[in-house]
């Protein structure tokens, strides 16, 4: 490999590793009886389950770097809007980027997500990620090579809507990374109060994705569960779901875990 693919790989990797590899130190090695009470599925996965999301989630990484370099280093740069300097823009249109990206980036998701699900599609794209029937947080990169290449398109669609500095781009992906791995954690980890605020009740839960792998149909969003209210794909039993996992609050159930 090329040295700057090689620099990629490695940040890419590491983004992983520290990200998901904390979350599940912390509810799947140190305390996972006393963050029980957050789990939303009882079971736990096999260990051949965690060694298959982490296999695959390196071999995903091959096709996100090689999407690094064919945007940063090659000629296809001078087509896209990636900007170098804070300045050129200023710090306002720095952090509004990054807004950008998230809306950007939820309703690509949606849309290529659910289209993966169609039957013609379903076992060349997306069948390997759904093997994590309970998901855990090695779970949110592991793509067969197809839905690799599918999911690191976000960062072609993005380069090319909007002007975007490389710091507000690695920004948003050290982010989206974050929220990937919450998706798949297999806890939950927002209170009730807040999923079912009014500003809350828009956004995506760990339960809502739990569920889609759990049964595979509806609740393809990411970050916000606003496509699948407009397109009624929300799982008929969420609003039951979240009842009944959060028993409890349980923000107030993990700072008594970490105690």
């Amino acid at each position: 490999m090329t040295k700057p693919f090689s620099v990629a790989y490695l940040i890419l990797s590491l983004r992983y590793i520290i990200i998901a590899g904390l979350a599940f130190l912390i509810f799947y090695i140190i305390k996972p009886k006393r963050f029980n009470r957050l789990h939303i599925q009882k079971a736990f996965p096999k260990n051949k389950d965690y060694w298959r999301e982490i296999g695959y989630s390196f071999l995903s990484f091959f096709f996100f770097a090689g999407y690094v370099i064919l945007l940063f280093k090659t000629p296809v740069r001078q087509y896209t809007r990636i900007y170098d300097h804070v300045s050129q823009m200023g710090w306002p249109y720095f952090f509004f980027s990054i807004f950008l990206c998230l809306v950007i980036h939820d309703t690509y998701f949606y849309w290529t997500h659910r289209l993966m699900h169609h039957p013609k599609l379903f076992k060349a794209f997306h069948l390997l990620h759904h093997k994590s029937t309970n998901p855990s947080p090695w779970a949110a990169f592991s793509f067969q090579p197809t839905e690799s290449i599918v999911e690191g398109g976000i960062a072609v669609a993005i380069v090319f809507l909007i002007p975007i500095q490389r710091y507000a781009f690695l920004t948003f992906f050290i982010f989206s990374t974050a929220y990937n791995v919450y998706g798949h954690l297999g806890y939950e980890i927002y209170p009730k109060w807040l999923i079912r605020s009014r500003i809350g009740k828009y956004l995506n839960t760990s339960i809502a994705h739990n569920m889609h792998h759990k049964y595979f149909n509806g609740n393809y969003s990411f970050y916000t569960r606003i496509w699948d209210m407009l397109m009624g794909t929300m799982h008929p039993d969420y609003d039951k779901t979240v009842d009944k996992v959060l028993t409890e609050e349980p923000a107030i159930a993990a700072v008594e875990a970490i105690a």
